[in-house]
């Protein structure tokens, strides 16, 4: 068999009926084999734009990447009036585990997609292998958000989210507006493409549209309401943490103590690095995955 056909993704849509709708994910690997690996995407992308970091590792694991509420091709309901923070995407990485998994797996996300990860970790333990999470989004504290939450909704990547552009005349055209510049400067040409090509629906009029419009994408930033810390000590499993040497949204130097101290939890900064850490280092992505799965 042809090495790249084998470990291409399978497009898969995962019914979530107490969620409201259908998952949709990349599954990598043999089909055979029980899940090994569980990965969420950062706000604003998708399991696609992943592809490549994640393909190599499917000659020995089977993988899904998921495509988180409001992202890519699931129709999971993405109401942004009355929401109760991430524990929506908690929930649904929860449903998504009891319908598609058969034993402990590992988790890996980057940013939104690392917490997410970490908090459903800490809500049910006993599904969760490992946590392996690249720059994930660790901000709030109980009684601190006036110091903290602001910091976050209003960054250059809120900032952005409100102003993206959704509409273009085709992939194509989006693709050649994001070639090396803002967010994109430090990918490959092929992790952008893959993001273009996950990201994007075609739409009604001609075109293409954003799938995960920049509402859904801003109000992510200003919707946490979740205390990491408490996760973390309720979390039983291995966890690697990687964060970016440049403007890392990992903000845990305070806590970094008392997660060291449990002599499970271990922190890395990643010299050279920015938030977007998985695409700047796939090789480090790979490695980590590959020693917390076994």
């Amino acid at each position: 068999m042809d090495a790249d056909l084998d470990i291409a993704p399978r497009p898969r849509r995962v019914d979530l009926p107490t969620r409201g709708g259908e998952m949709a994910a990349l599954e990598f690997g043999p089909a055979d084999r029980p899940v090994d690996i569980v990965w969420s995407h950062a706000n604003g992308f998708n399991a696609r734009t992943y592809r490549s970091i994640l393909a190599p590792l499917a000659t020995d694991f089977r993988i899904l990447a998921l495509d988180l509420r409001g992202h890519g091709a699931s129709s999971l309901p993405a109401v942004i009036e009355g929401r109760d923070g991430w524990s929506e995407f908690r929930e649904d990485l929860l449903a998504l585990l009891r319908a598609a998994t058969e034993g402990p797996v590992v988790l890996g996300g980057h940013s939104m997609g690392g917490t997410s990860s970490l908090l459903a970790a800490a809500a049910e333990p006993e599904r969760v292998k490992a946590l392996a999470l690249f720059d994930p989004v660790l901000v709030h504290t109980p009684g601190r958000r006036s110091e903290e939450e602001p910091a976050i909704a209003n960054s250059p990547l809120a900032a952005g989210a409100e102003r993206r552009r959704a509409d273009f005349p085709s992939r194509e055209a989006a693709f050649e507006a994001y070639r090396g510049r803002g967010a994109f400067r430090t990918w490959s040409e092929e992790q952008l493409a893959d993001y273009v090509e996950g990201g994007f629906r075609d739409a009604a009029g001609g075109g293409v549209t954003l799938a995960c419009t920049p509402a859904w994408e801003a109000s992510n930033f200003r919707s946490h309401n979740y205390d990491p810390w408490a996760a973390f000590r309720a979390t039983r499993c291995p966890v690697r943490v990687f964060r970016a040497a440049e403007g890392t949204t990992a903000r845990l130097d305070d806590h970094l103590p008392e997660l060291e101290a449990t002599g499970r939890i271990r922190v890395e900064t990643v010299p050279g690095t920015t938030h977007f850490l998985p695409m700047e280092r796939p090789e480090l992505v790979r490695a980590a995955l590959r020693t917390l799965t076994g």
